[in-house]
């Protein structure tokens, strides 16, 4: 198999998922693909939607002491959560991780989906997880975590793309060359170009997921939209998840 690294999701959360996910969808056009019963188990519940081939999902704690609330809490509620990569091998890139000084934090292996997840006090900043669906290297194939349709639910009369991810750190190349050695992409002017999509180091005075940036039929429209639903908007973006939504058409 022939060796690929692309952006399969982005995760928020949230203390509640309401009104998160009505707003998101709302406001972007999307549509919620499912709700996975199997966040459960670490105190969690989820939706997610899919942006073109990239899914955004929520979660959000319903018990206290769970991993999520705490960061949370750590965070003030600012920050997405966790960056998702499809991969031709999930174990090799998490050993390669492991040997930088990178902690595992959890293995999930349901049959034919396998993903290691890596600890975000390692990895600064979010969660990286890496993933493979085996017998699923299409973009457009099956993806579990998303339920067994998720392709049915793309809608793209609004929002066509999620294109970029900002990430925030005092030292933006430092973070920028860590998790590139983690994912194996070397940065450029503190920017690490996948297939689908780029993440963009800045400066900031924490280290966070700070924004996503989309692409979308009409700025205005999408804007008005995120007024009408009580959010504050800026120039073009607005914060929603407790990261920043940032538009281009």
């Amino acid at each position: 198999m022939a060796s690929y690294m692309r952006l399969r999701q982005i995760c928020l959360v949230a203390p509640h998922l309401e009104p998160v996910i009505t707003d998101i969808a709302r406001i972007m056009g999307l549509a919620v693909c499912y709700r996975d019963g199997n966040v459960a188990k670490y105190g969690l519940e989820n939706a997610l939607l899919p942006v073109d081939t990239i899914l955004l999902e929520v979660v959000a704690p319903f018990k206290d002491g769970t991993t999520a609330g705490r960061f949370i809490e750590k965070t003030g509620g600012r920050g997405g959560y966790m960056a998702i990569f499809c991969c031709d091998d999930p174990d090799e890139r998490g050993r390669n991780a492991n040997a930088m000084g990178v902690r595992t934090a959890n293995v999930i292996d349901h049959a034919p989906y396998h993903g290691v997840q890596l600890h975000p006090r390692d990895c600064r900043a979010a969660f990286i997880e890496f993933n493979h669906t085996e017998g699923s290297d299409d973009i457009l194939g099956q993806y579990p975590p998303a339920g067994p349709d998720w392709q049915k639910f793309i809608r793209t009369d609004v929002t066509q793309a999620l294109t970029g991810v900002e990430m925030q750190s005092p030292d933006p190349q430092g973070l920028a060359e860590h998790w590139g050695k983690i994912i194996g992409v070397a940065p450029r002017d503190a920017e690490l170009e996948l297939p689908n999509a780029t993440f963009r180091f800045v400066k900031g005075a924490s280290e966070i997921m700070s924004a996503m940036e989309f692409r979308v039929a009409d700025v205005a429209q999408v804007l008005h939209a995120a007024k009408a639903r009580g959010l504050a908007v800026a120039g073009n973006e607005f914060l929603l998840g407790g990261v920043t939504f940032r538009l281009g058409a």
